[in-house]
């Protein structure tokens, strides 16, 4: 009976979480300082110098640790672990989204800025009525 044992291989897990985060090799080779066929090179080593990991992390936006301790099936747990997925919801994303249509409510507000205007120039025509009256008067 054989058991089948999970390789520790950094560069995947390094693969893995660039991939995560929506970046190419290219952003993070220019984020070494590298080039591209070197992110290459390094995401298909199993093992990588503690020095050179430490600058991965970095550019990677994450720690050593939770480049060393990643898996694919802890980060789907997580996602997986909210209620609501929506893109409105948890630390995914904080997007507004409108119940509504803006343009309603656009024409709204220009519909109450107009009786408005109507109702300020309806009182100016009562001043200037009444201040006729005073001048006839006279």
């Amino acid at each position: 009976m054989s058991t089948l044992t999970k390789s520790n291989h950094i560069g995947r897990k390094i693969s893995r979480i660039r991939e995560l985060r929506d970046m190419k090799q290219e952003a993070l080779a220019q984020a070494l300082g590298t080039n591209q066929q070197a992110v290459s090179a390094m995401e298909n080593s199993e093992t990588i110098d503690d020095d050179k990991l430490a600058e991965v992390a970095k550019a990677l936006g994450v720690t050593v640790e939770a480049i060393k301790n990643f898996s694919d099936e802890a980060a789907i747990n997580y996602f997986n672990s909210f209620s609501d997925n929506s893109i409105n919801q948890g630390p995914i994303g904080n997007q507004n989204i409108c119940h509504f249509n803006p343009l309603d409510k656009l024409l709204e507000a220009f519909e109450e800025n107009k009786k408005l205007y109507e109702r300020l120039l309806e009182a100016e025509k009562e001043k200037n009525a009444y201040l006729e009256k005073l001048l006839e008067k006279k």
